[in-house]
């Protein structure tokens, strides 16, 4: 179908601490204005906001009407800002972090909303990052390998804790009038798009990677009931529903939410998308071989590859998952600007903020510059990016952070570039884990807003061996969920062909540099070294000091 010149789609990316709105041209992909809402709740890992009750080590909760609150402030501030008549846009399109579940009732209504339920931790959203269904995915993953499922190759022999099974269990153990309360367990990417239209249509991307759905069933129901009798029926009666294509129209968007967001009522709303998964076409990323990572406060990693290979610890292979044709790759890793900014707000002394104050530079900036004068292992350092887990190879998040090597002489600059580098080692275990399953990566794509930080992406050329590709968007999961919009509104055939009208990439702005990637090969070594020890059973001390503290807090509230 043709689409009119001016014609304009909305994408809308929910990130971890703020949604983002893009107004972009249907035609050509121009991003013509942004808004983004900064979540009033942000993430709640300390405390109950409705009574204060403190929350155990590795929860992560928030709460949905934030995410309404991004449809209400920043949609129609990126209308403002393009200047634009909200008359001439055909479709909105959204992604989310994953996985990332609200429970609600059979309505939609988040549980938490519900005054007998405010109190109650399980009755909020969990978070992708909320690992403290570890217990429960470690059953899991021994059920499923003693009965042989067919489905746990397919998420390199592991899942995770983050994942839809895991964090319903342990509601299931941990709270079960609240799961019993539950008549629906959503996907918060496919619960913003009930919002937007009323109807409540699961998205294929989640599904396949998140709720272990293959060859188009979810686990059996005995397998569920021997983890738990009571689970048994998890699936029918409180998961499954019918499946969305993406780049399909979910419905059209609500009178409701047309008055949330002031664009017309009726366009086209398109099937949710996950964040990471609906970048790659952003980036012009629909070819196998083109590794996408989407750096943030985590990174995710996705591949399109043409045949199916088991990789381990991959978060999952999904077919059709990215783009239709294609078997759709995924991995991770839990942590990385987290990790960044955990080490400047709480290990860095004052004088280097007062420093970074007087010359009008952030702390990232001031360290990013100092640790740029040194050569390759200068510093003396090895750093495991651990702090939030491993997601990707290992999938264990009781596993955690650490910095070997420090002396008297040991500055901030030295460990903020361990850092640094730590999580370009944890990418290249990924890439080479993908290369030895039969999966080549031939580039590295990256989106996200680390990319402004050219000496990381330099880095991670140097480290990876491989030419770094910059998509050019600076919103790159909300021009994917765009460009999604445009096809479920007819003004593209197909994801590939919107992808080429309205994707956007500079190739190869980072190349390898010969010596300094031979000195890092010599410091991978060592990473890998530190990496099968602490993770691969030489030494179980990190899950031993998680119990311990974990302990210690319960001791403590008792």
């Amino acid at each position: 179908m043709a689409d009119e010149p001016d014609s304009l789609v909305v994408g809308v990316d929910y990130g971890t601490l703020s949604g983002r709105a893009v107004v972009v041209r249907v035609r050509d992909g121009a991003e013509l204005g942004t808004g983004v809402h900064a979540y009033r709740h942000g993430v709640i890992d300390r405390s109950l906001p409705a009574t204060g009750q403190t929350l155990a080590p590795d929860w992560a909760l928030q709460v949905p009407e934030d995410y309404l609150d991004v449809l209400r402030i920043a949609v129609p501030a990126a209308i403002v800002d393009a200047g634009v008549d909200p008359a001439r846009v055909i479709g909105i399109g959204t992604d989310f972090t994953a996985c990332t579940m609200v429970p609600t009732t059979e309505d939609g209504t988040p549980l938490c909303d519900l005054p007998e339920l405010a109190g109650d931790p399980h009755a909020y959203v969990k978070l992708w990052r909320h690992h403290a269904a570890q217990p429960q995915a470690d059953r899991i993953n021994a059920l499923a390998r003693a009965r042989g499922e067919k489905w746990l190759p397919r998420y390199g022999g592991l899942i995770s804790s983050e994942w839809e099974f895991a964090k319903a269990l342990q509601m299931l153990e941990e709270a079960p009038e609240v799961y019993a309360a539950m008549d629906r367990w959503v996907e918060a990417a496919d619960w913003i798009v009930w919002r937007l239209t009323g109807e409540y249509v699961r998205n294929a991307c989640s599904a396949g990677y998140k709720g272990m759905r293959q060859d188009g069933e979810y686990p059996a129901a005995d397998f569920l009931a021997e983890l738990d009798p009571a689970f048994a029926d998890f699936v029918t009666e409180k998961l499954d529903q019918p499946i969305g294509r993406l780049g399909g129209r979910a419905g059209g968007l609500s009178a409701e939410a047309a008055a949330w967001t002031g664009l017309p009522q009726g366009i086209a709303v398109a099937v949710g998308n996950v964040d990471a998964h609906v970048t790659a076409p952003a980036a012009g990323a629909v070819e196998p071989g083109q590794l996408v990572a989407i750096m943030g406060t985590s990174t995710c990693h996705v591949l399109n590859g043409d045949t199916l290979r088991e990789v381990p610890g991959m978060c999952g292979v999904v077919d059709g998952g990215i783009v239709d044709g294609l078997w759709g790759y995924e991995a991770g890793q839990s942590g990385v600007g987290d990790i960044f900014a955990w080490y400047v707000d709480h290990q860095v002394p004052e004088s280097y903020h007062a420093q970074a104050r007087e010359r009008g530079l952030s702390v990232h900036e001031l360290l990013t510059e100092l640790a740029a004068d040194q050569e390759v292992g200068e510093h003396g350092l090895i750093a495991l990016d651990w702090h939030s887990g491993n997601r990707s190879v290992l999938v264990d998040h009781e596993l955690s952070g650490m910095v070997l090597g420090q002396t008297l002489s040991t500055r901030p600059e030295d460990i903020y570039r361990a850092l640094l580098e730590a999580t370009a080692f944890g990418t290249r275990t990924i890439v080479e884990t993908f290369t030895t399953a039969g999966v080549p990566v031939n580039e590295l794509i990256v989106a996200g807003g680390l990319v402004r930080n050219s000496f990381l992406m330099q880095l991670y050329s140097d480290v990876l061996g491989l030419p770094l590709s910059i998509i050019r968007s600076a919103q790159g999961p909300a021009l994917g969920s765009a460009l999604h919009a445009a096809v479920a509104a007819g003004a593209h055939r197909d994801v590939r062909a919107a992808a080429t009208a309205m994707g956007s990439v500079d190739r190869a702005v980072y190349r390898p540099r010969p010596a300094e990637a031979a000195a890092y090969n010599r410091l991978f070594a060592e990473y890998v070294a530190l990496h099968d020890h602490f993770g691969r059973g030489g030494s179980d001390v990190m899950r031993r000091l998680r119990a311990m503290r974990r302990s210690a807090i319960e001791s403590k509230e008792k």
